[in-house]
């Protein structure tokens, strides 16, 4: 026997007996039987064979001395939506990444994170043993910032253009040079020998409409669509290509199947349907967070940091953490006793659970009445409030009346209203009983109802708090906590402990919302927020600290505008829109019957990413000629789409042409037509900034910290997203590319012929803002990598940018001081429009298959289909007795799976039960059962554990591919086989429903904006 092989066996048989390692951990013993008791001699007689360190601090004199075979990048981390800080080391010789850690410059990596101003070697100190300087400011990446980095050398990457061979999601694929691949999508032809495909210049229409019976649609340029994956510092190139240089109004990011319900809970609440902004707790200094939803260190944005602060909150006994989940979760632990708190909730009802809390704190007088009463900008500047609200202003509620649902205005009472001046919304003023302008009343009634006179006809209304509460009194507490199942005595103890910490106390929520009445359970939760009036208070709630001017109008190029932009108009195919403004409205209700509409209308939700593939092969309301999908995979993210719509997007003559720009071979890539390979992680540009919970500016850079090892193009461009669509556009001679493409500030117009063209002109804008920042030392750009980009800085920027775009650079991006954020008791960056009560918009609209209003208030909606009919008289519980929910990983995510590292730690996911559940069934963990809703079935282990609502099953998100390299593919005459590992365990979204009250095909959402509901899917369960 060999002496490797023998010390092989020793060492699996003491890791055995010690019971630590399974198979994941093969590679680990193939290591140690290579070690020191094998004879061979380690490159350290301490260190061994680890990495020769990127630095070396004396620890008595703090001198640094740099590894010359290495430099450290401050980069972005894309493994998941955070976008922490990270820094980057590399192999000079190789070019190669060795290791990711924090960036100590950055807030999300380091808390507090290093002076701006600090140089390069000193932040190594920083992180030394110097004075044990490191341990005060650590600066970390989380498990799976550690391991994602083998995304940039992993075997089933896509390295040059591709083409299908035979149908689509064949696995057939030919290599095609970038220059035919630009060539045919742009000018069409018969490309597969299946008939003519109309390219991109001919679907360029920007006059003809799609339909003049319905010329609201737009011009044909709409049938070309644009779905992006999410805001990590790319998409605003990828949306100026296809919105304002296309023409196109079909453009939209992940929005639809991640967290929209969420979002637009907030943006009713914020009164913002536009930008959908959100708030977050201030996590430093909150002394109550209600999780909802979601849940610090598990999952939420920015999930490291907020997990660090929550962690520190805890140990100081500052901060009590309650986590509302059907799933038991990492947020809570033992270890910090009663300062954390998990409450198991029924699918789908932690709205009941929110209007329960809303009704006890009405009841209880516990509302913020010196908040609520303020009612508006002159009446909160001296009642030294930070923000107001319309919780007194008055809507009118007169059924039938044409202003049914408005917000009462002066101009309805014949106010004059200048012609530059707002009109004003009325309150009942608190001291006089008086009708007067929302700009004059210094204080107004709440809860009023009764009538006005509107052109000489009286008129029921109501305050918006009065609505509000009105909601809340619909149900008793015993009625609330049946329907979501938490106790009396728990709902009074939530609303109790929430109002007592009053200001410092908020509640936030995230894709637990995302089911059928997710928008009301989110509004809901929000509106806790409101009743405690804590937004913008040290401790509160905060719409986060912002972030420099960078792709709009900054302070040295104009992104905003370029010469020959055009404004997209039209429908959207998600249907974002009015349905009473759409010409099928009025002719339905010429014929008498206006309602219901061919399918739902969403007028005040974003771009739904999860409307764009149903829409489109069902052609309503309009079919799509072109789809472009970038870094996104619906196939295997929405809830029951691959199960709808496999089969018909797989015909050509539903959506004629498909193109994806994507690193590797997805579930949805695998049905495109050509596939665009492209830079990942730390070889790409971009320009991003954090969700929230950060109260200070944040710009984070993104820059080619090594050689990506895609193909190039002829003009040695690495072909990526942005290398492609640039030679699109130039092809088609699209504005706002080529030699003409970006104003400055003097209004010379400058190239966008490469990628950095766009990024280091954004990273000027940046680096100027306000006080510029100094300019770079060599040393610094040295240590970082920058010196690597001098040229192409000096040959882009102007003499006097160059030089504080790369000392930007290499602290990885502009990062304002932690002493901006408050202003005694307040936030600094303050979110400057009133708190909704009441949502206008959402109060006029109607559902456009019921013609129902749709609430104002937050409200509790049982799940219920698109045209309201409730769930379970579809779907009743005695044939579905379980709901299935899926969970979040704090190592696994959908594209960072496969990655060895974490597969050694958390190779598989399993099928979550309760034991009560689990002992009915005769079901014990370690089984394979069989889960089955109506539209699909799964298979996986059972996981049995008390952390789990009854009746209820979990499924962690991110495993179960069938694609992203677990199944083989053929590229020209090579076949590169699948990995079993990156298809292990279950996909819980094969599992989704479609919506049986829709035509054609569907999948389930929210009943009024649209997100995908993929909570509470009701199943059955057997043991196989």
């Amino acid at each position: 026997m060999s002496n490797t092989r023998r010390n092989f066996l020793k060492a699996a048989g003491a890791l055995t007996s010690l019971g630590l390692f399974g198979l994941g951990y093969k590679g680990t013993l193939k290591g140690i039987a290579s070690g020191w008791w094998n004879g061979q001699q380690p490159a350290d007689k301490i260190y061994g064979n680890a990495l020769q360190p990127e630095w070396r601090v004396d620890r008595v004199t703090g001198e640094v001395t740099p590894n010359p075979d290495q430099y450290v990048a401050n980069s972005v981390c894309v493994g998941c939506v955070s976008l922490c800080g990270v820094r980057v080391r590399v192999d000079k010789k190789r070019g190669k990444v060795l290791r990711v850690a924090g960036n100590p410059y950055h807030a999300l990596a380091s808390d507090p994170h290093l002076p701006y101003t600090t140089s390069i070697k000193d932040s190594f100190k920083a992180l030394s043993r110097f004075q044990e300087s490191g341990l005060k400011g650590r600066a970390t990446a989380c498990g799976r910032g550690n391991a994602v980095l083998a995304k940039l050398d992993d075997p089933h990457r896509v390295l040059v253009p591709l083409k299908r061979v035979g149908p689509r999601n064949s696995g057939k694929w030919e290599p095609i040079d970038f220059e035919t691949l630009v060539k045919e999508v742009v000018e069409g032809g018969n490309l597969f020998g299946e008939g003519e495909v109309e390219g991109l210049r001919s679907i360029r229409d920007l006059e003809t409409p799609i339909d003049p019976a319905q010329p609201e649609l737009g011009p044909k340029a709409n049938q070309f669509a644009i779905v992006g994956g999410f805001k990590e510092g790319r998409l605003p190139l990828l949306a100026r290509f296809g919105k304002t240089s296309f023409g196109s109004i079909n453009f939209t990011g992940h929005r639809g199947n991640c967290g929209l319900s969420m979002r637009a809970g907030y943006a009713a609440f914020l009164g913002d349907w536009k930008k959908y902004p959100h708030l977050k707790p201030d996590f430093k200094n909150a002394r109550y967070i209600l999780n909802i939803g979601t849940a610090p260190a598990n999952a939420g944005n920015p999930f490291m940091r907020q997990g660090r602060l929550v962690a520190e909150g805890r140990a100081s006994g500052r901060l009590k953490v309650v986590v509302v989940d059907p799933v038991l979760t990492n947020s809570d632990s033992k270890a910090a006793g009663d300062r954390t708190e998990w409450i198991p909730v029924k699918p789908g009802t932690d709205g009941a659970l929110v209007m329960a809390m809303i009704r006890w704190i009405f009841d209880s007088r516990r509302y913020n009445k010196k908040f609520l009463e303020v009612p508006g900008p002159a009446a909160a500047k001296k009642a030294g409030e930070p923000s107001w609200s319309n919780g007194c202003h008055l809507v009118v509620v007169e059924e039938g009346h044409p202003l049914f649902g408005a917000m009462l205005r002066g101009s309805h009472l014949g106010l004059p209203v200048g012609k530059n001046d707002k009109d004003p919304f009325m309150v009942i003023d608190a001291g006089t009983g008086e009708l007067r302008p929302h700009t004059q009343a210094m204080a107004g009634e709440l809860f009023y109802q009764g009538k006005v006179s509107i052109s000489g006809q009286d008129v029921q209304v109501k305050s918006s708090l009065q609505l509000l509460r009105e909601e809340a009194e619909k149900m008793s507490l015993a009625e609330y906590s049946k329907e979501c199942g938490v106790s009396e005595s728990t709902i009074v103890k939530l609303a109790s402990e929430f109002t007592r910490y009053g200001r410092q106390a908020v509640a936030d929520c995230h894709g637990g919302t995302m089911h059928t009445n997710g928008f009301y359970t989110a509004y809901a939760v929000t509106m806790l927020n409101g009743l405690v009036g804590n937004l913008n208070w040290k401790g509160g709630a905060s719409a986060g600290g912002g972030r420099y001017p960078d792709f709009g109008r900054g302070p040295r190029y104009n992104f905003k505008k370029f010469p020959g932009k055009v404004k997209p108009k039209g429908v959207p195919v998600s249907r974002k829109f009015a349905y009473e403004k759409t010409s099928e409205f009025k002719r339905k209700k010429a014929a008498g019957k206006p309602y219901p509409a061919d399918g739902p209308w969403y007028p005040f939700s974003a771009a739904i990413q999860s409307e764009y593939i149903p829409s489109a092969l069902n052609g309503y309301p309009y079919p799509l000629k072109a789809l472009l999908l970038w870094n996104t995979n619906p196939l295997y993210g929405q809830a029951g789409l691959y199960t709808q719509a496999k089969k018909q997007l797989a015909d050509p003559k539903k959506l004629p042409l498909i193109i994806s720009i994507d690193p590797f071979i997805n579930e949805t890539t695998a049905f495109a037509d050509y596939i665009v390979p492209d830079t990942v992680l730390y070889e790409t540009w971009g320009s991003a900034w954090p969700w929230a919970s950060h109260l200070t500016k944040i710009n984070s850079f993104r820059w080619p910290v090594v050689e990506p090892p895609v193909a190039k193009t002829a003009e040695q461009v690495p072909i990526c997203m942005e290398s492609f669509i640039i030679a699109v556009a130039k092809r088609m001679g699209l504005p706002g590319f080529g030699d003409r493409a970006i104003p400055d500030a003097e209004g010379n117009i400058h190239p966008l012929n490469t990628p950095d063209d766009f990024f280091l002109r954004v990273f000027a804008n940046v680096a100027f803002a306000g006080k510029p920042v100094p300019d770079s030392e060599q040393e610094d750009l040295t240590l970082t990598g920058v010196d690597r980009h001098l040229p192409r800085l000096k040959a882009v920027l102007k003499a006097e940018e160059w030089p504080k775009v790369a000392y930007a650079m290499a602290r990885g991006g502009r990062f304002q001081s932690i002493s901006k954020a408050y202003e005694g008791q307040w936030l600094a960056r303050r979110y400057s429009k009133p708190v909704q009560i009441y949502n206008e918009q959402a109060g006029r609209a109607r559902n456009s298959l019921s013609g129902e209003y749709y609430s104002g208030v937050p409200t509790w909606q049982p799940p219920v289909l698109a045209d309201g009919t409730p769930f379970e008289k579809v779907y009743d519980r005695r044939s579905w007795p379980f709901q299935v929910v899926c969970t979040k990983s704090q190592l696994q995510s959908s594209h960072t799976i496969g990655e060895a590292r974490l597969t050694q730690i958390h190779p598989s996911n399993g099928i979550i039960m309760h034991p009560e559940d689990a002992d009915r069934l005769k079901i014990k963990t370690g089984d394979r059962i069989r889960v089955t809703s109506p539209a699909g079935s799964v298979e996986g282990v059972a996981d049995v554990r008390n952390g789990i609502q009854q009746g209820v099953l979990g499924i962690e998100h991110g495993f179960g591919h069938w694609a992203l390299g677990a199944a083989s593919v053929t590229i020209g005459s090579k076949r590169q086989p699948g990995d079993p590992a990156l298809g292990a365990g279950v996909a819980h979204n094969l599992l989704g429903l479609d919506d049986p009250t829709r035509r054609g095909i569907s999948t389930l959402a929210d009943v009024v904006i649209g997100s995908n509901a993929r909570q509470s899917i009701v199943a059955r369960v057997e043991r196989i």
